[in-house]
């Protein structure tokens, strides 16, 4: 059983940050990629960012310069640390894994931009 637990969503003001957290088990945390994509009402899921096990990272060109993904490897977790948010940043924000052939995904956290 794969668990993928999120945390950290909230409301913010345009221009504030966020930092959300994505706990999971250890094997699965060492061995596999993980990363964060974001679903917006009526939108398709998108990527937000990801990072390999190794540290190596990718940020979807809306986040590029706004958005930091790391591991911390002491408590299992993988981190998004979002910055100068816009109201379009909106959505509910999830945590995923692939552990082929299968993408797990956690139970979503909710981001709202607005003044």
């Amino acid at each position: 059983q794969v668990q993928l637990v999120e945390s950290g969503g909230g409301l913010v003001q345009p221009g504030g940050s966020l930092r959300l957290s994505c706990a999971t088990s250890g094997n699965i945390f060492s061995t596999y990629n993980m990363g964060w994509y974001r679903q917006a009402p009526g939108k398709q899921r998108e990527l937000v960012a990801d990072i390999t096990s190794g540290g190596t990272t990718n940020y979807a060109d809306s986040m590029k310069g706004r958005a930091t993904i790391s591991r911390d490897n002491a408590k299992n977790t993988v981190n998004l640390q979002m910055n100068s948010l816009k109201p379009e940043d909106t959505a509910v924000h999830y945590c995923t894994v692939l552990i082929v052939p299968t993408r797990y995904w956690g139970q979503g956290t909710q981001v709202t931009v607005s003044s």
